[in-house]
């Protein structure tokens, strides 16, 4: 039997790790409504109940966070050569970097595959993976800005801590809270594409970093996670409030993507959209770019409503991209360290999504169906010249 385009709806594994509902715009973190985590809890939290199944009491927050604080740090191995990664080419991939550095800790701190690792040493080193990573996307923006990299502290939370190695200054209140519920939300969302991935390569019994470091190599892709800058730039190309008819038009006219629109899973509106929507709303009346967060709701009502005209009988609403962008703006975050920023939260899940597929010991060997020339073919009686 053939499996649908894109392998929708196929279900190819069980997890605890969590779900999404589309149909009711509503995902969860094993069990817990993982929006409601983003408004009340921190990164931590979350990362703690990833790993270990439950919800730290506050005494297991204190020394987990302290336990994520020491791991931040890196070796002198990767330190070597993140300035010649971070100079690399003409344009700017902090994604693509993060892989070369993440490849150069593995064989520096020595990983062992999933296979042959206790589950001890695997957790150690999916924690390992998902701390250095701020700090390794961070420097390679600082290097590249000719900036001198930060050193992490260990007195501020995950989301702060992120802010604080991009920007060189202890954020406040409001932007730390803003990044950390962004994090919270993008921590893991069902079996898509990068998490896929990463199980894909955990199956094979191969290290942490190889499974991270594949994930992130299907999450840079414009139609997953490379999105939120694209949004931001849609807004740009759009300007003013008059000219939003012509822009959604166009792109339908011309089968181009309204990016920050749509998702391969919702039939309703996202909910992390929903939330940060809100969120940005806050950040402006509190000061931070309240014409953008103004513009945004106007330009959003807007789209959706000339793709439901545009589009019949298809839900296309605003996604998690589309705000992403626009709250990280408000929060001081470059446009070109969004989709990091995005990767900040999701390698969380990653790593989760590895221990989870280390532990079942089965490689993933899909088929495909093949539908080339008939087999077996004769091969040419004579053999050209010169072979």
């Amino acid at each position: 039997m053939d499996a649908p385009a894109g392998l929708r709806d196929v279900v190819v594994t069980t997890t605890e790790l969590g779900d999404v509902r589309g149909d009711e715009g509503f995902y969860h973190y094993r069990g817990y409504p993982a929006i409601e985590l983003a408004r009340t809890r921190a990164l931590e939290d979350v990362w703690f109940l990833f790993l270990e199944g439950r919800l730290p009491d506050p005494a297991e927050r204190a020394r987990f966070a302290e336990d994520v604080a020491a791991r931040r740090h890196l070796p002198d191995e990767v330190r070597e050569v993140l300035p010649a990664v971070a100079r690399a080419g003409d344009r700017f991939a902090p994604i693509a970097g993060l892989r070369t550095a993440l490849s150069v800790l593995a064989a520096a701190r020595g990983l062992p595959p999933v296979w042959d690792a206790a589950p001890e040493r695997r957790r150690a080193d999916a924690l390992l993976v998902a701390a250095v990573t701020p700090t390794v996307l961070a420097a390679l923006h600082r290097l590249r800005a000719g900036l001198e990299p930060l050193e992490p502290r260990a007195d501020l939370s995950a989301a702060a801590n992120w802010l604080y190695l991009l920007t060189g200054e202890v954020p406040d209140e409001a932007r730390a809270a803003a990044v950390q519920s962004y994090l919270v939300s993008t921590v893991d969302h069902g079996f898509n594409a990068s998490t896929f991935t990463a199980r894909v390569v955990a199956s094979t019994g191969s290290d942490v970093v190889s499974a991270v470091a594949a994930a992130m190599g299907a999450f840079v892709g414009p139609l997953h996670g490379g999105a939120p800058d694209r949004a931001l730039d849609g807004l740009d190309e759009i300007g003013s409030p008059d000219r939003v008819d012509a822009w959604v038009r166009e792109k339908v006219r011309s089968g181009d993507r309204v990016m920050g629109f749509g998702h391969a899973v919702y039939r309703t509106e996202d909910p992390r959209a929903r939330m940060l929507r809100d969120i940005a709303l806050d950040l402006g009346r509190r000061g931070f770019d309240p014409d953008l967060a103004e513009f945004a709701t106007t330009v959003e009502r807007r789209v959706v409503e000339v793709l439901a005209e545009l589009k019949p009988g298809r839900a296309l609403y605003a996604n998690v991209e589309f705000y992403a962008g626009v709250v990280m703006a408000q929060c001081g975050i470059p446009r070109s360290m969004f989709t990091p920023t995005f990767a900040v939260g999701r390698v969380i899940g990653w790593a989760a999504n590895v221990l989870e597929q280390a532990a079942g010991g089965k490689v993933i060997r899909p088929a495909a169906r093949y539908v080339g020339p008939p087999a077996p073919r004769p091969l040419p009686t004579t053999v050209p010249t010169g072979a």
